[in-house]
């Protein structure tokens, strides 16, 4: 074989290997199999005892809404749609495990925040409130949450 063949099959197996790694995606342990996002709709955790007010996050937009009832049931929550939200929006970004809510004129909700329970439940890091509440994704079964 001459040295133009082999410097060429040699080259070729390099970029196909270097392709191979490239798309190959990385993949999380069982445990961590979830994807951390603050998108969808979130309930007050129940011990908080305030389970009749929700929170939708969608396309960077914070919709606020409260039970019109005292039915309080997933279905319930479920039926709702963001014509049913209180007037007025919030914009919002997350970034880093860092929740920020624009809550108009000048005013900001900074929000440290972990998700436990596979991505279901929301543990605010907040230092300036020791008293912290977490937040429920909607339909979330937290029986087996550890």
């Amino acid at each position: 074989m001459n040295i133009k063949k082999l410097l060429y099959l040699s080259l070729s197996l390099l970029i196909t290997t270097c392709l191979f790694f490239v798309s190959c995606n990385d993949d999380k342990d069982d445990n961590n199999s979830f994807e951390e996002t603050i998108v969808g709709r979130w309930l007050f955790d129940v011990g908080a005892n305030l389970p009749n007010t929700m929170y939708e996050f969608i396309d960077d937009t914070r919709y606020t809404y409260y039970a019109a009832t005292n039915d309080w049931s997933v279905e319930y929550w479920q039926s709702l749609d963001t014509s049913d939200a209180i007037p007025g929006t919030n914009d919002y970004t997350f970034e880093d495990d860092v929740l920020t809510i624009d809550l108009n004129f000048g005013n900001t909700q900074v929000l440290p925040l972990i998700f436990e329970c596979d991505g279901d439940r929301i543990n605010f890091q907040d230092p300036d409130s020791p008293d912290r509440y977490d937040w429920v994704r909607l339909g979330a079964d937290l029986n087996n949450c550890d």
